[in-house]
């Protein structure tokens, strides 16, 4: 071991200097410390290896922002021990976690090293280079592909995923030296699979840290208002917190040892904030539960559920509750094992506030999630909790087979925030995200069951199966033996794991009835004798713009395809061609399915009236007959970034697009940087939502602003009234973001108008 220790390090020379290598060495030692159990002897002989290997495989390798490549991987290493509460074994693989990726240093040797273990996580976390078989044009979306490697790995060991979430935040941490559109595409990463990922892990605290980070590089301006607003309010804060407060804590001295209380306020995370502003559509001043109160017990897990209930009553003896904002997840814990009592209260000054009260061991679960629930195995909450969801994880993942991009979406659809829970026949509790269905709840119990579902009863009466599952509810399944999956199934489940067993069903019988289309087919090149098979038939997958073979002989089968257009394509050397044989009259013979008909030329001077120059990494837009999206209708000033599709040319999005999170996790590779070139004499049409009190007189004040103070054109104006409230839409032709704003704040000011906001 140590002669291929030596055949590793040999090659490389440290170039720190002497200040940098003091800084390294204080880096390692804080990881050491951090460690929340002691390491054996042994185990700190292996982590200093691996932290020696590591910085001489790194040596040579700096960071965007000049920072040596060493800092990151200790820091990832820091993160998993102090804030994840893992362990040595995750230590050295975090060390260790880029070498194999960034270095000429091989699994092989990592594990002669340090054993098998080490090197099956360090290549868990390993960006895929190739698929084996699979070219890569055939690679719809590397980003999916090495998130599906990566989650693959749940199966194996969890700690892949763990090491990974880390690696991730201290990305998201040191962010700033990375261009934007590298920043944006991170952040929409981030906020699509790891804050989700981290929630349903339980923790919370990392999960509130991403989501923060990804508002500041998504929404700057934004996250710096909210920012700016908490530092000014922060002493007006603590005073409400310690007014609030002070009854409470003489009623716990009353009864409790108050030293064994942990009580205080914080405020909420600035992406809650966020949110709350933009689904309320009110001021940073209107916004009165900007913090919840949490009161912690320390008290032994026999006392625990008392203890909160008896909190609870000395909150509630004193300030009002607001009945329909009461959890009780010490009862019924969340499916991640979190365990807390919630309740609003009306408190001093009319302000709700939020109130959050558990034990020393609540708030560990609630702070190191995944690592804490084998800290605190045996206790009955925790047995079964998390472990029921890592199961399903692992169900729905043993099926590998999907698209890359299904797969990640059917992970993801696990990853709810929002959860119901629902029985079983025999009493048992069923958790599901927000929106699932009967049909969801039929696979959840097994997947024969869901496959051969006919009807549900929820409460003794017969139901849709796309019935939307209701806290409490208790379903019965009623099974067929005739009864199959179908296409339709997929748009009624939500769960992840239903949607994976429907698709693979549903492969299996497309399997059987291809086969039939194959024989057809087969038929068909040899009555043409065309002997070369293999090769024709992939030509006839591109010509009938067919996803692969399978969808091919599908479609035979299905009639979907008219083999007859083969005898019109020519052959050489018994190859067929993607060529016609003859003119125009021989064209419109043919059925408009072939993928060559159709394509947008490449380079296309095409200007769109009315839209400024935008620039897309540096060139025209216009030369990739590029266009704006209507999803999100960017107007000069907006953050934008081009996506290129792979029909339509190019589409401009706002940053903040509805789909742009989607687009950037999952196809990065064609994310591109755009920015507005100012021009005179621009047009954009953009949609306001305003919403208000039905007074006398609305229409025209609303219509004065738009068409008389600002001079802007109003290209249509509707609105709905009912019971003293109103709702319009309004769509007008704007010059940039300044002018809209503008018509927003003019809006805004008028005392009916309550809020307005931009249509997605």
């Amino acid at each position: 071991m140590e002669t291929l220790l030596h055949e590793i390090t040999f090659p490389y020379q440290d170039t720190a200097t002497p200040e940098e290598d003091k800084q390294i060495h204080l880096a390692y030692r804080k990881l050491i410390r951090s460690m929340r159990k002691e390491p054996k002897e042994e185990e700190k002989i292996a982590i200093k290896k691996a932290y020696e290997i590591a910085r001489l495989a790194h040596s040579q390798q700096r960071r965007k922002s000049g920072e040596l490549y060493i800092f990151h991987p200790i820091e990832v290493a820091r993160i998993c021990a102090a804030e994840l509460g893992l362990g040595a074994t995750s230590v050295k693989a975090a060390l260790l976690h880029d070498v194999v990726e960034d270095t000429f240093i091989t699994l092989e040797q990592l594990e002669e090293l340090f054993g098998s273990h080490i090197a099956m996580i360090v290549d868990g976390l390993t960006k895929f280079s190739h698929i084996a078989n699979v070219k890569d044009a055939e690679i719809l979306s590397p980003q999916a592909e090495n998130f599906k490697k990566i989650l693959l790995t749940i199966s194996k060991d969890i700690r892949v995923v763990l090491i990974k979430m880390a690696d991730r935040l201290h990305n998201m941490r040191t962010l700033g030296s990375m261009p934007v559109h590298k920043q944006l595409k991170i952040a929409s990463e981030t906020s699509f699979i790891y804050a989700p990922l981290a929630h349903r892990l339980g923790f919370y605290n990392i999960k509130n840290e991403l989501e923060d980070l990804c508002l500041k590089i998504v929404e700057a301006e934004h996250y710096s208002f909210i920012v700016q607003r908490l530092k000014d309010t922060e002493d007006e804060r603590e005073q409400y917190i310690n007014q609030f407060l002070k009854p409470i804590k003489k009623a716990i001295k009353r009864k409790y040892n108050i030293d064994k209380f942990r009580i205080f306020g914080r405020a909420k995370s600035i992406s809650s904030i966020s949110a709350k502003l933009k689904k309320k559509q009110v001021s940073f001043e209107e916004i009165y539960d900007l913090f919840a109160i949490r009161i912690i017990a320390d008290v032994p897990p026999d006392e625990e559920k008392s203890v909160c209930f008896n909190i609870y009553s000395m909150v509630t003896d004193n300030y009002t509750p607001v009945p329909e904002r009461f959890k009780d997840w010490v009862s019924t814990p969340k499916s991640n094992g979190y365990e807390s009592l919630h309740t609003t209260v009306m408190g001093p000054q009319g302000r709700f506030v939020e109130v959050q009260v558990r034990s020393e061991r609540m708030d560990e679960i609630a702070e190191l999630g995944y690592a804490a629930h084998w800290k605190y195995k045996g206790i009955k909450q925790q047995e079964n909790i998390f472990e029921d969801w890592l199961s399903k994880a692992r169900e729905m993942l043993e099926n590998p087979d999907n698209d890359a991009i299904d797969f990640l979406n059917d992970f993801k659809s696990s990853l709810f925030a929002e959860e119901i829970y629902v029985f079983t026949p025999q009493g048992d509790m069923r958790f599901f995200p927000k929106g699932a269905t009967a049909l969801d709840f039929a696979f959840d119990i097994h997947s024969e069951v869901g496959y051969h579902c006919k009807s549900i009863k929820v409460e003794q009466r017969i139901v849709p199966l796309s019935y939307e599952l209701k806290n409490g509810d208790q379903l019965y399944v009623i099974t067929s033996s005739t009864q199959k999956p179908t296409e339709s199934w997929l748009k009624i489940v939500k769960t992840g794991k239903a949607r994976s067993k429907i698709r693979q069903a549903l492969k299996e019988e497309k399997l059987k009835m291809g086969s039939i289309g194959k024989e057809t087919l087969d038929r068909k090149l040899k009555s043409l004798k065309l002997q070369d098979i293999e090769d024709n038939i992939d030509t006839l997958v591109k010509y009938y713009g067919a996803k692969n073979r399978l969808d091919l002989y599908y479609g035979i089968y299905a009639d979907q395809f008219n083999l007859n257009e083969v005898k019109l394509l020519k052959v050489e050397n018994n190859r067929l061609l993607l060529e016609k044989i003859t003119d125009e009259e021989t064209k419109e013979q043919v059925q408009p399915n072939s993928i060559i008909t159709s394509k947008l030329p490449t380079k296309s001077k095409r200007r769109f009236e009315g839209i400024p120059k935008i620039l897309v990494d540096g060139e025209d837009a216009a030369n990739y007959g590029s266009a704006l999206a209507t999803c999100c209708n960017p107007v000069l000033g907006d953050d934008i970034f081009a996506y290129v599709t792979s029909k339509h040319g190019m589409k401009i999005h706002r940053t903040t697009c509805p789909n742009a999170e989607y687009l950037q996790a999952t196809f990065g590779y064609r994310i591109k940087k755009a920015e507005w070139v100012d021009s005179a004499n621009t047009s954009f049409i953009a949609g306001l939502l305003i919403t208000g009190m039905d007074d006398l007189g609305i229409v025209q004040s609303i219509s004065e602003i738009v068409t008389d103070t600002l001079k802007i054109n109003m290209r249509s104006f509707s609105m709905v009234g009912d019971e003293g409230h109103f709702e319009g839409k309004i769509s007008v032709v704007v010059k940039d973001k300044i002018e809209l704003n503008q018509l927003i704040l003019e809006l805004k000011s008028l005392k009916a108008v309550n809020t307005v906001a931009r249509i997605e």
